[in-house]
């Protein structure tokens, strides 16, 4: 049962490292930056790009976002060693 509660603990640490975590994604002069939580922190939009190219790109950026900060935060979980 220890084990089980240290474990907890670590995951719940681990967790509030991955808060910490933040990411930007940038394409054609639009960024997303995104966090751990997968909460978007900031959008930049470029405005030479016509409305249809930014949400394309938008759309393009956010997916990429939260992609690369998943393959991180695994990454991360991977190396915690807590044998998941």
């Amino acid at each position: 049962m220890f084990d089980n509660l240290k474990k907890l603990h670590e995951l719940k640490k681990m967790q509030d490292e991955f808060k910490k975590e933040k990411l930007t994604f940038e394409d054609r002069g639009v960024s997303v930056t995104i966090n751990g939580n997968f909460e978007v922190e900031e959008i930049k939009l470029n405005p030479e790009l016509s409305l249809q190219e930014q949400q394309e790109t938008l759309k393009h950026c956010l997916n990429k976002a939260r992609e690369d900060i998943q393959k991180t935060l695994a990454k991360k979980m991977l190396s915690s060693g807590l044998g998941f």
